[in-house]
């Protein structure tokens, strides 16, 4: 556990991310379109830095997701109006041939990469019914190797191919987007598939640690709590500016987060000198980096989504959510 509180590139408690801690830095997040991926691009951004942003939803083709309404031009589009540089790169991660030209035009026009964000996912429409509640051997084959496919294969496509662009930065950093911590995921996550798509990501960081290191790289998993993304608004049926109207459906609504807390910590870590003493190897929460770095949710909150579900949903203590905010 990291404690105590630093303070740069943030100011301690503010709302948003105001010094261009990140000028002249080089960025990939891969997965872009929407939720975190999509805000972690933006406070990228807003720091400074020149942002390529991938995703398979454009404005002329919509991923097998299903949402049309979120696409990559548009994540770029917000990093350049938040301060930075916001390039598109409609790529699917799981084709090596695209993930080659991407990195390629990378080099191309900036000669190395300094951050890379694996925030490869979409495959939540697999879950509800055939996943979740199901023993491995009931799941559909084709399903479960579509979650690998999703949450475990784009992500090392993408690390393999990245990675010796990213070593010629003076201070690699390769980021791991998951669900879940590594201390929470020692539980069973419900679904075999599943599991393995969420713990992977974690030793993936673990291993990358380990061979970054010699480059002064860092390696580091991050996981948002529950989070208030795009797609589970909808789910819900309400929007960002009333969501606790949902916390009548599902009460641990009630501790959720919006994309950018876990954005605004992560571009903290990003501008941390020393983030590879920290953080190398490691897996961490949207509510850890926020105590280290001093950062708030877009409300003010500090919200511990992972303390409350340990605490109160699987151990039984008595407390509202607002203790854990």
């Amino acid at each position: 556990m990291v404690t105590g509180a630093v303070t740069f590139g943030v100011h301690r408690g503010s709302m948003d991310n105001t010094t261009k801690t990140l000028a002249g830095r080089i960025a990939l997040v891969a997965g872009a379109t929407r939720g975190a991926g999509r805000a972690i691009a933006v406070e990228l951004g807003r720091a400074g830095a020149t942002v390529y942003v991938t995703g398979r939803t454009t404005r002329e083709q919509v991923s097998e997701v299903g949402r049309g309404t979120e696409t990559v031009e548009e994540t770029a589009e917000l990093v350049t109006a938040a301060g930075g540089e916001g390039i598109a790169v409609p790529t699917d991660h799981l084709d090596q041939e695209r993930v080659r030209a991407l990195v390629g035009r990378i080099d191309g026009e900036r000669g190395r990469l300094d951050i890379l964000v694996n925030d490869l996912w979409g495959g939540e429409h697999l879950l509800a019914g055939s996943v979740f509640g199901k023993k491995s051997w009931e799941t559909p084959l084709d399903t479960g190797l579509r979650i690998l496919d999703l949450g475990v294969r784009s992500h090392v496509v993408t690390a393999a191919l990245a990675l010796p662009l990213l070593i010629r930065s003076d201070a690699p950093l390769h980021v791991e987007v998951t669900d879940g911590t590594a201390e929470y995921n020692a539980r069973y996550r419900e679904n075999l598939y599943y599991d393995l798509a969420k713990n992977a990501p974690i030793r993936i960081a673990f291993g990358l640690g380990e061979e970054l290191a010699p480059y002064g790289g860092t390696a580091v998993a991050v996981t948002p709590g529950f989070l208030r993304s795009e797609q589970m608004l909808a789910h819900f049926g309400v929007t960002e500016e009333n969501w606790r109207d949902a916390v009548a459906k599902d009460p641990v609504f009630a501790i959720a987060e919006s994309p950018r807390y876990l954005a605004r910590g992560l571009a903290a870590l990003a501008a941390d000198p020393e983030r590879a003493a920290r953080w190398n190897g490691r897996s961490t929460s949207s509510a850890e980096l926020a105590r280290v770095y001093g950062v708030r949710d877009v409300d003010g909150s500090r919200p511990d989504a992972w303390g409350y579900i340990q605490d109160v949903v699987h151990d039984g203590k008595d407390a509202p959510a607002e203790d854990y905010r």
